[in-house]
């Protein structure tokens, strides 16, 4: 029992003992010596009380943190035990599902509606030799991040951040004015009026849903054992990663994708800048300037870039006058982070062949891009369509959607040679 609630007891057993003690007309000798000392006792008991609300906030203030961190670290724990296997063997069998994995898709189902099994997307992660992360704050908003999904994703690497989102959509208030500075003309003067603090919203909605499709046969039922969820769990992880990946920087925003950060760079006020010749240093450089100009990076360092390797490949081969250095040496000497994908951008085009670049940056804490995906991956058994040989079908949904906060912290260079 808490000290404080020992001691509100005590007060109210002094208080019962004097009402009894105050009643009495003519008290004796040993009653009023027995009030002096409860009175006494009750006025040491306020100080002690008072004593007792300070620790103990103390204790309850430290408990709370380790209550608010606490659930994200136990869903870690929970999912390094969930077993793909098992929700396999559930939708070809009937089999129940017991342990971690019964409990998640239970809490899951809780949350949202699915048709099928869901599965947490924390469970589609390869976790050999990993130690799972707790949900960490996000600088808009708190909300549990999947980046180890991912963490080898040109999408992450460009500073994408990943948010798992419950139901509902979300918002993301972007300040676009708000305190001037300015001096006081004179001894007397006023400073600047004030400007109105105004902000625009960047939502994403649950509008969009990426599937992926695979069949597992009754032979690799039987006999793959505990090896199948490995397998599954590496095979759908990869699927949805690449198309993950590629819709958020090339998804056209019709026929169900979402609106990719090339293709909606109007929409997103992302600058284009056109080079349209060969591939240099000075090209980017230029770029990570006009970033610092507007106080979007503090540095080289700071900046992400993604490429094609072709443009590797032209940039390594060409050496500076009487070097042998490349190009490409003096880019990955300088710049913070270059990725080389070909995935996040289309083939070059064109006679020459002509490319793209994206440079981004993060901002006081702000990634350039965010990537949505609302709720687990729904896992949903086909029985019909492969019954006759005996194959699971399995379809696996999840829901996501891509925005851009600021389009100053990105730039695409084109016509790159």
């Amino acid at each position: 029992m808490l000290e404080s609630m020992k001691i509100t007891r005590r007060q109210s057993e002094i208080r019962q003992s004097l009402a009894e003690l105050a009643n009495k007309p003519e008290p004796t000798d040993d009653e009023v010596r027995s009030m002096d000392a409860l009175d006494k006792e009750y006025r040491n008991n306020e100080t002690r009380f008072r004593a007792a609300l300070v620790s103990e906030d103390d204790e309850r203030r430290e408990a709370g943190e380790e209550l608010e961190t606490r659930s994200s670290t136990e869903w870690a724990e929970m999912a390094a035990q969930f077993e793909m296997r098992q929700v396999a063997l559930a939708l070809d069998e009937g089999r129940a599902l017991d342990g971690a994995t019964a409990e998640m898709v239970q809490e899951l189902r809780h949350a949202g509606g699915y048709q099928g099994i869901p599965v947490p997307l924390d469970a589609l992660e390869t976790r050999a030799g990993e130690t799972l992360a707790g949900g960490v704050p996000d600088p808009i908003r708190t909300a549990p991040i999947i980046d180890r999904i991912f963490s080898k994703s040109a999408a992450t690497r460009m500073g994408c951040r990943m948010i798992n989102v419950g139901v509902g959509e979300v918002e993301y208030p972007v300040a676009t004015g708000g305190a001037v500075p300015g001096w006081a003309g004179s001894e007397t003067g006023d400073v600047p009026g004030p400007q109105a603090f105004t902000t625009t919203d960047r939502p994403m909605k649950p509008d969009q849903t990426l599937g992926v499709q695979m069949k597992v046969t009754r032979k690799a039922l039987k006999q793959a054992g505990a090896g199948l969820e490995q397998a599954i769990r590496r095979d759908m992880s990869a699927a949805i990663q690449q198309e993950t990946g590629r819709a958020i920087f090339l998804g056209s925003g019709s026929g169900g994708e979402p609106l990719g950060v090339i293709p909606g760079a109007s929409t997103y006020g992302i600058t284009e800048t056109p080079i349209d010749a060969a591939a240099t240093y000075a090209a980017f450089r230029a770029a990570a300037v006009r970033f610092m100009s507007a106080n979007a990076a503090d540095g080289l360092s700071g900046v992400n870039l993604m490429l094609r390797p072709e443009v590797f490949d032209s940039m390594d081969d060409t050496l500076l006058t009487g070097t042998a250095v490349s190009e490409w040496d003096r880019l990955v000497a300088k710049m913070g982070n270059t990725v080389l994908t070909t995935n996040g951008l289309s083939a070059p085009v064109g006679d020459p062949l002509e490319s793209l670049a994206l440079l981004t940056t993060s901002t006081d804490g702000v990634s350039p891009i965010f990537c949505g995906m609302w709720g687990a991956v729904d896992l949903i058994r086909d029985p019909y369509s492969d019954a006759k040989s005996g194959q699971l079908r399995i379809t696996a949904l999840t829901t996501m959607d891509v925005t851009v906060a600021r389009g100053v912290q990105l730039e695409i260079l084109t016509g790159l040679r």
